[in-house]
């Protein structure tokens, strides 16, 4: 299922972004309150979440991801994001940290931002082992919309594949039948 956030990730991975924002003076941290109503989950789900951005992606890795994406596929993609230094993490309660491998963010026009991530997605050893089909989903992409007060709200599309599709656009798929939805997201003070 194609979800709905795919034009606006895809956007932001495939047009430009303003220069120098590789460096952040102290690292950006962020709460939002998950809710997971996927088909992944034989419930709903609640979490807090947080997320911490230590330093942006360059021009420099955004170009040569998709570069490496629209030449080689998403296999290619997923071992070069892999190369890349972690640029944050993601956690939840009681959980350990998960290192993200790519964060772009993008100005709006009313003074906000919107904030993209990607990394590839924590895979167990019985998943490795016995290769069901989520296997063929191994990125995590995570999308937030903030006012310009640093409150706002986002999706995360844990299981996800990439494609391209005829036309050249990037096509995201989802496992899941919903993206997770990520409610009240504050940038921490």
């Amino acid at each position: 299922m194609r979800t709905v956030f795919a034009a606006a990730l895809a956007a932001v991975i495939a047009v430009a972004v303003p220069a120098a924002q590789s460096n952040i003076a102290a690292p950006e941290k962020f709460t939002a309150f998950a809710i997971d109503i996927s088909n992944m989950a034989p419930n709903v789900r609640t979490s807090p979440v947080d997320l911490t951005i230590n330093r942006w992606s360059t021009d420099e890795e955004r170009n040569r991801l998709l570069a490496v994406f629209r030449n080689k596929g998403q296999d290619a993609l997923l071992s070069e994001l892999q190369r890349l230094p972690k640029v944050g993490y993601i956690n939840t309660p009681g959980s350990l940290s998960y290192d993200l491998r790519f964060a772009l963010q993008r100005e709006e026009p009313e003074g906000g931002r919107m904030i993209f991530v990607m990394t590839d997605r924590p895979i167990g050893g019985w998943e490795a082992r016995n290769r069901p089909r989520t296997i063929d989903y191994p990125f995590t992409l995570i999308q937030l919309h903030l006012d310009k007060d640093g409150n706002g709200e986002g999706k995360a599309s844990i299981y996800t594949k990439i494609t391209e599709a005829k036309d050249g656009t990037i096509e995201l798929e989802n496992f899941a039948s919903q993206p997770v939805m990520l409610n009240q997201v504050k940038k921490a003070r």
